[in-house]
């Protein structure tokens, strides 16, 4: 049976099934970048509600269209993660023999750019937990828990992502993506903060 060309192609069951299985991918990228895509399109829906409140809102139309617009952009770099990493291992199957730099240097090339997929979606998980944020405050307060909900989901990712680009540029110290990875990640994780302010045995948990 031929592998779907993307992960909006399957099942929620066979995606699930696909990730515990021995195979390597999808893994960690390609799961961050769903459940980026899922808490952008959380955050959309509590936007629309907020939209139906309030239609003439300026500021609503714009947090669903930009939701919408990351939603799309992380299921796209899910996909992408389980691209990165084929040609990782197309570049660890290369000969060693008789030139083993060649080697060495496109295992360098696949893991620079395998990095910039995680990269990508730590950004992009950092602007979902703001869109989530701005609509847990001020959008419809019935749908504020949903909100709520992708804020603390993109702040997974953003820190999933962080450790995820670090792991792949370990041997590219000083690389300025592993810093903006980290900021995205903090970024994220204050909007998760502040999201459950109002629940003190979670913003304890959260700040430690």
């Amino acid at each position: 049976m031929m592998s779907p060309e993307s992960v909006l192609d399957e099942s929620v069951a066979e995606f699930i099934d696909a990730v515990a299985s021995d195979a390597p991918t999808p893994g960690g990228g390609a799961v961050s970048g769903t459940v980026a895509a899922l808490a952008a399109g959380l955050a959309a829906m509590a936007g629309r509600y907020a939209l139906k409140r309030d239609p003439d809102s300026a500021l609503f139309a714009e947090l669903v269209d930009r939701a919408d617009v990351l939603r799309s952009r992380a299921a796209a770099l899910a996909d992408d993660d389980a691209k990165a990493y084929g040609r990782y291992v197309d570049a660890t199957r290369m000969p060693r023999e008789p030139d083993p730099q060649d080697r060495r240097a496109a295992i360098r090339a696949a893991l620079d750019a395998a990095a910039d997929v995680p990269f990508a979606l730590g950004g992009l998980a950092a602007e979902v937990a703001a869109v989530g944020e701005q609509l847990a405050d001020s959008g419809n307060p019935n749908l504020a828990s949903d909100a709520r909900t992708a804020t603390l989901l993109a702040s997974a990712v953003a820190a999933s992502t962080a450790i995820l680009v670090e792991e792949n540029l370990r041997g590219r110290p000083g690389d300025r993506r592993v810093a903006e990875a980290r900021k995205h990640a903090i970024d994220a994780a204050d909007a998760a903060r502040r999201v459950v302010a109002s629940y003190g045995y979670l913003q304890d948990r959260i700040s430690r």
